[in-house]
C-alpha cells in the first residue's frame, strides 16, 4: 500500500509539474505569438556574417575523458600553443613539445550549453597561438556523463574543474574563465580546494555570472516564470522521470518557439545573427530536461560570496552585457564590489551570450587580460 501510494503521488507531481509548466508556457507563447509569424524572416537575414562558420567543429591537438572521484566521465579538449598557426593549417604540423611560458587557460561553459560555447575564444586564441587552452564540457552537458540520480551541486563542478586540472595541467598555473553557471563553478572550486586555488590559479575571468541567489537581483524572466522557480525546483525531477523523454522530444518539436526565445533571453541586439541564435538554441535543445532539473536547486540556490574573497588577490576580469536579462548587470556589479581592482567591462547592447554576440569586444579584453598575467 505504501509503495502504491508513494509511486501516486510521484505522477501527481509529475501531472502539477505539467500543468504549471503548460500554464508558463502559454504566457511565454503569448509574449512570442506575434514573432512567430516572422521568425522565417528573422532567420534569413542576408548580411548574416555567420552563415559558414564551423560551430562546433574546431580543431584540437589531443581529447580525453577524465573520470571524477563521484564517477562523472567528464570530456575535454586541448589545443596547445602553437606560435600564431592559423585555424586552417595542418594542427600535425604544430611544435608544441615545448613547455609554454604562459598560464594554461581553463574554459567553464554555462549552463544547457557546452564547451562550444567559447567559439570565438578559443579560434582568437589559436589563431594567436601564444596560450595553452583547455576546454571541457560540464557534468550533464556536451559529450560528458550524466548523474543518474540526485541533484547536480555545485561542489560536484568544483570537483569536475579539479579533476580536469590533474589531469591536464598538474604542475602549471591557470587562468580560469567561466561564463554563467561557470563562473558559479570556478567560485564553487575557489572555496571547495582553497589551498589549490591560491597556488595555482593565475587569474580568472568570469562573463555573465553571479555571485549569488540570482532572485535576489530583479530578473527579466517573465513574472509568471519567476513566481513558479521555487516550486518548480522539486517538480522538475519527477517530470524528467517521464517515461520515453516525452518532454524531451515536446522540446525538440518546439524549434520555433525555443529559438525565438533563445534570441529573446540569450541576446540584445536588435538584430543578433540567426545563426548565432540556432547555434545556440542547438546547444540548449540537446540538454536533457533530466539534467534541467537536477541543476535548478543548485542554480537558484547559488551563495558565492565567501568564495570571493579567495579572487581578492588575484587579477580578475568581469565582463557581462547590458541587455543580459539572466544574469544582468547588477549581478557582476555585485561581484566588482566585492573585488575593487577587478576590471569591470560592460558590452552595450549585449545579452546572456556575449562572448558569442560581441565576440570582438570580449577577445580584446581577454587577450589584453591575458597579456598582463606573467
Amino acid at each position: 500500500m505504501s509503495e502504491v501510494s508513494t509511486e501516486s503521488r510521484s505522477w501527481r507531481r509529475a501531472g502539477i509539474f505539467g500543468a504549471v509548466v503548460g500554464v508558463a508556457a502559454a504566457g511565454l507563447a503569448a509574449g512570442v505569438a506575434a514573432e512567430r509569424a516572422v521568425v522565417k524572416r528573422l532567420r534569413s537575414v542576408p548580411d548574416d556574417p555567420y552563415v559558414h562558420e564551423p560551430f562546433g567543429k574546431l580543431p584540437f591537438d589531443e581529447s580525453l575523458t577524465v573520470t571524477t572521484p563521484s564517477g562523472l566521465d567528464i570530456y575535454v579538449e586541448i589545443v596547445d600553443p602553437a606560435d600564431g598557426v592559423e585555424i586552417e593549417a595542418d594542427f600535425a604540423a604544430r611544435v608544441s613539445s615545448a613547455p609554454a611560458p604562459e598560464p594554461t587557460v581553463l574554459f567553464a561553459h554555462g549552463f544547457c550549453l557546452d564547451m562550444g560555447a567559447f567559439h570565438f575564444q578559443r579560434k582568437l586564441l589559436m589563431r594567436r597561438g601564444d596560450w595553452r587552452a583547455v576546454y571541457f564540457d560540464q557534468p550533464g552537458h556536451g559529450r560528458s556523463s550524466r548523474q543518474l540520480r540526485g541533484e547536480y551541486e555545485l561542489p560536484a563542478l568544483a570537483e569536475a574543474i579539479h579533476t580536469v586540472l590533474e589531469e591536464t595541467t598538474p604542475q602549471a598555473p591557470v587562468v580560469l574563465v567561466g561564463h554563467s553557471m561557470g563562473g558559479m563553478a570556478i567560485m564553487a572550486f575557489a572555496k571547495r580546494y582553497p589551498e589549490l586555488f591560491a597556488e595555482r590559479v593565475a587569474g580568472a575571468v568570469l562573463m555573465a555570472t553571479s555571485a549569488g541567489r540570482m532572485e535576489g537581483v530583479g530578473s527579466g524572466v517573465p513574472e509568471l516564470v519567476a513566481r513558479m522557480r521555487r516550486p518548480l525546483v522539486p517538480l522538475v525531477n519527477g517530470a524528467a522521470r517521464l517515461p520515453g523523454g516525452m518532454i524531451d522530444r515536446g522540446r525538440q518539436a518546439s524549434t520555433d518557439l525555443s529559438w525565438l526565445l533563445t534570441r529573446r533571453y540569450g541576446f540584445g541586439g536588435d538584430r543578433p545573427s540567426p545563426s548565432l541564435v540556432t547555434y545556440v538554441e542547438q546547444m540548449n535543445s540537446k540538454t536533457l530536461t533530466e539534467t534541467v532539473g537536477r541543476y535548478l536547486r543548485a542554480l537558484y540556490e547559488h551563495a558565492g560570496h565567501d568564495a570571493l574573497t579567495a579572487l581578492r588577490d588575484k587579477p580578475v576580469l568581469l565582463i557581462c552585457g547590458d541587455q543580459d536579462p539572466i544574469t544582468p548587470v547588477a549581478h557582476t556589479e555585485e561581484i566588482a564590489s566585492y573585488l575593487p581592482d577587478a576590471e569591470l567591462v560592460v558590452v552595450p547592447d549585449s545579452g546572456h551570450m556575449v562572448m558569442l554576440e560581441h565576440a570582438e569586444e570580449v577577445n580584446a579584453a581577454l587577450v589584453s587580460f591575458l597579456e598582463k598575467i606573467e
